[in-house]
């Protein structure tokens, strides 16, 4: 029996202003509020919604279907300020019964790196927002980009959560396959569940790659190796960016029609079928311990994280941005600490990434700026700018010594 555990990541960050030197001081409007609303409306249209009502209606023909996600915070945030109805129709797909939902931190951050009080805020803050907005307590934790290691296990473990995902790495698993559920290193409590790379990317990257081998994928051929799993593991785990749909693969490669078609191409063998991660989880036994003393991610050909701190400005920027945290939590200030925390999100550092210069075309599809350096320039001047903010002393304008001097 192979279980087919679809997981997808939904994420748009809060994307920052080519703010300049001169800016410093004089506003702090770090974020473009009409950039981030049009290009949400964008993959809302391209993506978010059909995908969302073809996933509706392949749940409600087949009982035995299962999706999982995970929104980071910011998402929602943006779902809730500009396009509702998007969230309203994740909100449906959840009401079926058969999606789960998991954590993340809620800015999608590379908090745990850098500052495990932050890490740890965010993921109650996570939690708390999910409860709110769909009526679920995840279970099944998810890092931002899929980052693992044997001391995340370990923490994630003590928050109480029984499951995990990461990347099933081949300088990870070794001879091992990914098919297979695995105990982190020195835990009992908390199983991990591998991401099939291979069979994901086939979705995520390949799809529309007229010089693959694999091309055209249809829906038959891709359940044929799924099937292949039958008696060489018990689950093939899928996990992409949810964009896969409709933005990364657009409608006229067919994405849409291979997906229409594969839970039922799926089911047709009876020694298959769907289920999330907690169920995962809860039915299967794992048959090994996983030992992973560095830091893994799904980004990549290295898998790891030098997509977001692999070069010295990127190094630079986030060492700048965490050593503000005592000082920005001390002031009290909610819109400071948002901004400050928004500026976590990931995806700021990844602009900066010089990788894509001779790496591949990823991180150049995705930066919206001319280079990395412009990413840093701005950035940079953003922290200035926050820095100066925490470091202004609030006047109380009622205290005697201000008012004995409005008195002169």
């Amino acid at each position: 029996m192979v279980s087919v555990c679809f997981y997808f990541q939904v994420h748009q960050p809060f994307r920052m202003k080519e703010y300049r030197v001169f800016d410093i001081g004089k506003h702090s409007s770090y974020f473009e509020e009409q950039k981030n609303r049009a290009i949400l409306r964008k993959v809302a249209d391209k993506c978010y919604l059909p995908t969302n009502k073809l996933l509706l209606g392949l749940l409600k023909k087949h009982p035995g279907f299962k999706i999982s996600y995970s929104f980071s915070g910011v998402v929602l945030e943006q779902f809730e300020q500009y396009f509702p109805e998007v969230l309203h129709s994740f909100q449906k797909l959840v009401q079926t019964g058969q999606v789960e939902i998991l954590d993340e931190t809620y800015y999608h951050s590379l908090a745990f790196l850098h500052s495990l009080d932050e890490f740890k805020e965010q993921v109650l803050m996570h939690r708390k927002r999910v409860q709110e907005l769909f009526g679920a307590t995840p279970q099944v934790f998810r890092n931002t980009e899929l980052i693992y290691s044997n001391e995340l296990a370990r923490v994630v473990a003590q928050m109480g959560y029984k499951g995990i995902l990461a990347e099933g790495a081949d300088h990870v698993l070794g001879w091992r396959s990914p098919n297979f559920l695995y105990r982190p290193k020195d835990q009992q409590t908390l199983k991990v569940l591998l991401k099939n790379y291979r069979l994901s990317d086939d979705i995520a990257f390949r799809f529309s790659n007229k010089a693959w081998e694999g091309f055209p994928l249809t829906s038959e051929k891709y359940a044929r190796w799924v099937d292949g799993v039958n008696g060489n593991g018990h689950c093939v785990n899928l996990f992409m960016d949810y964009e896969t749909f409709g933005e990364h693969q657009w409608e006229d490669t067919g994405i849409f029609a291979f997906l229409e078609h594969l839970p039922a191409e799926i089911l047709k063998n009876p020694d298959n079928n769907f289920k999330t991660p907690s169920e995962l989880v809860d039915g299967v036994e794992p048959v090994g311990e996983l030992d992973v003393p560095f830091l893994v991610s799904w980004a990549d050909m290295e898998r790891d994280i030098s997509a977001w701190q692999g070069n010295s400005m990127q190094q630079s920027a986030l060492s700048a941005l965490y050593q503000l945290e005592q000082d920005v939590k001390a002031k009290n200030d909610p819109v400071l600490l948002a901004d400050w925390r928004r500026l976590q999100t990931s995806d700021n550092f990844y602009y900066m990434c010089t990788k894509w210069f001779s790496d591949g075309d990823v991180h150049k599809y995705f930066n919206p700026y001319e280079s990395p350096y412009d990413s840093y320039i701005a950035f940079m001047n953003i922290l200035n700018d926050l820095k100066m903010r925490v470091e202004i002393e609030k006047i109380d304008v009622h205290s005697p010594k201000v008012q004995a001097l409005t008195n002169l």
